[in-house]
């Protein structure tokens, strides 16, 4: 057995923390050292079911009930460091779920606002924050096809669910020079990709294909 005592499970997360970030992060091209410490700072395993948590640290997304998932830490990692942490200081999150990259993200900017369409998952999420010490992150139920307008412009916007186009208020309240990072497509066909607000309009990037749960409205309804 890999926990066979309560004083031991510190260690043992950690363990395989490090693991994660040797076999998963850096060997797939994960270089920047502020996304790596914040991948080694959250404790990926109290953002899971307690069922799962010795599965917390695998190459894999998870369930986190309500047909929603927690990515694998290689896709927190690449949406996280295609942010640019050392140039955007305001960040909006579209999808919560979880928490976790809620909170990789509170490691490394000033402000995140992050919005979940799950009643249930955004009240589990912002209690499980609060109670981790990320004062400067920002949890509340809606729509997040509508962006959060009071706290715009945004230094970046990730969205960790896959509607078929890029909302147009998202792109609204970026700010010139801001980045969305966005998994783009049909319910089995997915892009993320990379828009880059420019004064004139936007730079698109390709970056792979991925497969997230899509986004949807109140009634359940794809955007």
């Amino acid at each position: 057995m890999l926990f066979i005592a309560s004083t031991g499970f510190a260690q043992d997360y950690e363990a395989m923390r490090n693991e994660m970030i040797d076999q998963q992060l850096k060997a797939r091209g994960i270089n920047d050292y502020q996304v790596l410490n914040a991948m080694q700072a959250v404790e990926r395993h109290k953002y899971v079911p307690d069922a799962l948590q010795q599965r917390a640290y695998g190459d894999h997304p998870l369930p986190i009930g309500h047909q929603q998932t927690i990515s694998q830490p290689y896709i927190v990692a690449l949406m996280t460091q295609l942010l640019e942490a050392s140039e955007r200081k305001t960040i909006l999150e579209i999808g919560t779920g979880s928490g976790y990259q809620a909170a990789v993200l509170g490691e490394l900017f000033g402000e995140v606002y992050s919005i979940e369409i799950i009643q249930e998952l955004a009240e589990r999420s912002a209690d499980i924050l609060k109670q981790e010490g990320y004062n400067n992150v920002h949890v509340k139920h809606g729509d997040g096809f509508s962006g959060w307008p009071e706290h715009a412009p945004f230094d970046g916007i990730i969205v960790t669910c896959s509607p078929e186009d890029v909302p147009e208020p998202l792109k609204e309240q970026l700010a010139v020079g801001g980045r969305i990072i966005i998994p783009v497509g049909s319910r089995t066909t997915q892009t993320l990709v990379v828009l880059t607000k420019q004064p004139d309009g936007f730079k698109k990037e390709s970056i792979t294909a991925v497969r997230f749960v899509p986004m949807v409205d109140e009634e359940g309804e794809r955007h």
